[in-house]
């Protein structure tokens, strides 16, 4: 197992219940193939530049090890999802 940090920023829009059922998705994601060793949520943070006329995003942190059949999925999830705006995810170990 490989050892990940994934940075992904959410949709202010979103309500709280939302945005946590986001989380918990990625969250499970992870948990189901791999082991999730800290989940950091950042909060809402003016964003470097505007993504989509916006100028605030949700930032949440995770540090996960598995192996990269759990980071394709995750990667595939994010792109897939309504109120991802951005996402990044690392391998730890280069």
């Amino acid at each position: 197992m490989k050892a990940y940090e994934a940075l992904y920023i959410l949709d202010t829009e979103l309500d709280e219940e939302s945005r946590q059922k986001l989380i918990e998705k990625f969250k499970s994601i992870v948990e189901n193939g791999g082991e999730l060793v800290n989940l950091d949520e950042w909060g809402r943070r003016r964003l470097a530049y505007p993504i989509n006329k916006k100028n605030e995003g949700y930032y949440v942190l995770m540090d996960f090890n598995s192996d990269s059949n759990v980071q394709m999925e995750l990667e595939r999830v994010f792109k897939i999802t309504d109120g991802v705006m951005r996402f990044m995810v690392v391998n730890k170990d280069k």
